[in-house]
């Protein structure tokens, strides 16, 4: 009995603790900080929930309805492009939790739910997210953010995948590939440019001192001014196109990357004879950020 008594007295002493709990947390930056939450009321997650109807039955109309008229009106064309793209769509909330800060006629829904999407191309994604939901003060949705994670069984969108191996095995043999974002596109897109202006001087900054390319025909040649001011007077024009360029690095490493690039080259000679190929060319980015290896493969144009 005495324990009873002492389990009720523990209850009693929480629910009166609960009671006097009247905000909760802090918004930490920005012209609100200092100021805490309360909770809204639970129409804002009625009004959520009309949301995920609309979206999860690619109801376009109804969907912006629920938008404060100038973020329906900016968002109109990206949301009909969207429902366009998929089959079908699946949002499941998990968790739905509307508050305020303390004072505001202006309310937040912060959400939790997991979603499964069709592509009309035939892919699927999965996913769980996180969303926030700004309410004006009309009930009408005028912000919106959102954050994910990728399901392991993803079929598409990981940002990791594959597996590297290298020449000899290493601690590194066995890990994932990751995309690079240091840089490397945009540093490779003008290095194009450079070339196919023949501009020797431009070119060679992007590269490492001691750089080399290993030419597709086996050749190990140093890249320097010299070589390519020598190289480029044999030519009266060159155009350097990719068809696509693949920045990558493995997985909880230094940021050293690999860069792979699939282009066409057209080189015209002096004497009028015209070189073509397709090419698959490696770019090795060492931390600093300059490239310190090229190695390079070919491909004879098909006949027609």
């Amino acid at each position: 009995m005495k324990n009873i008594i002492i389990i009720l007295n523990l209850l009693l002493a929480v629910q009166l603790s609960a009671q006097k709990v009247k905000t909760s947390g802090e918004w930490l930056m920005g012209e609100n900080k200092g100021k805490s939450f309360v909770l809204a009321p639970n129409e804002y997650m009625d009004l959520y929930l009309g949301t995920v109807e609309a979206y999860n039955a690619g109801d376009v109309e109804r969907e912006i309805s629920f938008y404060e008229a100038a973020f329906g009106a900016e968002n109109r064309e990206f949301t009909t492009n969207w429902h366009a793209s998929i089959e079908k769509v699946t949002n499941t909330p998990a968790v739905i939790l509307p508050v305020r800060l303390k004072g505001s006629k202006e309310a937040m829904v912060l959400t939790w739910s997991n979603e499964d999407r069709l592509w009309k191309n035939g892919s699927s994604q999965k996913m769980s997210l996180m969303e926030v939901y700004a309410f004006d003060e009309n009930k009408k949705i005028n912000g919106f953010s959102q954050w994910y994670r990728i399901d392991p069984d993803n079929e598409f969108g990981r940002p990791i995948g594959g597996k590297f191996f290298g020449e000899t095995e290493t601690d590194y043999t066995g890990r994932p590939l990751v995309f690079s974002n240091r840089g490397e596109v945009e540093i490779l897109e003008q290095l194009m440019k450079d070339y196919n202006d023949m501009n020797a001087e431009a070119f060679i900054k992007v590269f490492a001192e001691g750089a080399v390319i290993e030419g597709f025909e086996g050749e190990v040649t140093p890249i320097s001014m010299e070589m390519m001011n020598a190289y480029f007077d044999t030519l009266t024009s060159v155009s350097w196109k990719p068809y696509a360029i693949v920045p990558l690095k493995i997985y909880d490493t230094d940021p050293a990357s690999g860069v792979t690039v699939f282009s066409r080259e057209v080189r015209t000679s002096k004497d009028g004879s015209v070189w073509e190929k397709d090419l698959v060319e490696n770019f090795y980015f060492n931390v600093d950020g300059k490239i310190d290896r090229v190695i390079q493969y070919s491909r004879n144009l098909t006949q027609k």
